[in-house]
This record gives structure tokens, sequence and C-alpha cells, in this order.
């Protein structure tokens, strides 16, 4: 099964222009899950505003945190698991170089929704955190069945990140969750044309985004 689902997606690659493989390349890293949550702290700090009562110093310590949390340490556990030989490729290609990864940034996850609920950050910041760690156990379970996108289940959490932030704020959001639909289904698309990923495994990722994000809200 998996030699032709192997083969399937090598021939789609190779019906793609490479000019068109090295851009779906870039997207791919520019919009890994890695740096998402960093651009939602970016956002939620410098265009929603919501630390409008901090000084510019405290904002940036914040960011600092999003980036701690979100991005340095989940990659600082993906070269250490692949220095010590837990996985095979830091590009995680397999459901079981995931496993590792997956488990440790649930534990980081945690603690930053654990965190921001405590020092009583804004609940947009809140409930953008609580679906980061749920969306990251659901993936860990359907790893064990499929090679779910990881790209995608951070995409997914953040287009239902924006609609319902839209609902918790007075401010329009409906220009942001046009963007983030666009980052999503150009993403998603690049993911098709630049991995061995399957359509299934595309749009599942996105729909266990959404539900990790509707989870959250119901507890925010």
């Amino acid at each position: 099964m998996f030699s032709s689902v192997n083969i399937v997606n090598d021939k789609r690659s190779e019906a793609v222009h490479p000019l068109i493989r090295i851009v779906a390349k870039l997207i791919s890293y520019l919009f890994h899950p890695l740096f998402i949550p960093l651009y939602v702290g970016l956002f939620l700090i410098y265009e929603a505003r919501l630390f409008n009562d901090r000084t510019d110093w405290q904002k940036k310590i914040i960011l600092i945190q999003f980036f701690v949390y979100y991005t340095f340490f989940p990659l600082m556990t993906t070269l250490l698991s692949k220095a010590l030989g837990f996985v095979d490729s830091v590009y995680l290609k397999t459901q079981k170089d995931r496993i590792l990864p997956y488990i440790v940034c649930e534990i980081f996850y945690f603690w930053a929704w654990y965190v921001f609920k405590n020092i009583h950050f804004p609940k947009e910041v809140v409930l953008f955190s609580l679906g980061v760690f749920l969306a990251c156990s659901l993936g860990l379970i359907l790893n064990s069945f499929f090679k779910i996108s990881m790209h995608t289940i951070s995409l997914g959490l953040v287009c239902t990140f924006f609609l319902l932030a839209g609902l918790l704020s007075t401010t329009s959001y409906g220009f942001y969750i046009s963007i983030a639909v666009l980052i999503g289904g150009t993403t998603a698309t690049a993911r098709l044309i630049d991995s061995n990923h399957t359509e299934k495994e595309i749009y599942a990722g996105f729909l266990v985004g959404a539900i990790a994000e509707l989870i959250a809200y119901l507890f925010v």
C-alpha cells in the first residue's frame, strides 16, 4: 500500500514544473508548523494590540515566550532526537519519527497554555494556546493510523482561531480570516506538490486543527 502511494506521489511530483516545486518548498518552509504560532503571536501583540497596556519591552518578552515555547523548544527537541538517533531525519518523514517530537511538544504546549492562562493573558491567547495543545494531542493519536499533515493541522487551527477570535472581539476579523484561508489553501497545495502526503492526510490535518480549536473554544 505504502509503495503504491509513493508511486502516485512521485508521478504527481514529476508532472510539476521544477520551478513550481521550488516555490512549493519555500512555502512549506515559510509556513512550517514551527513558525505559525510565532506569526500568530506577532499578530496578537502588534496587529490585534491585545497588550496595549504593556510597555514595548514587555511586549518583546511576550513574543520571546511564544518563540521559546512554540519554535525553539520543538526545534531543539527534533535536532536532539536526530543527534541521539531517535529519529531518522529532522524532516520527520515517517510516522515513527514523529512519535517522540509529538510527545515532547505536548509537554511544551501544555505548559504554554497553563502559563498564559494563569498569568491572565487575553482570552484570545489562551484560546489559541489550548488549541495548539489539543491539536498536538489529536495529531499524536492519529499518527498511529496514518501520517497526518502537521502543516495543515496548524493551519486548520489558525483559520478556525481567527473565526472564533472574531466572535470574541469587537474588531472585524474578516480581512484576517481571508488571509488565513488563503495561506492555508496555498500551503496545502504546496504540501501536495512538495511532500509524499496524500490528499486524505492533507484534508484530515485541516479537520483536526479545526476540531481542536473548537474544543478549546468550549473550555475558554
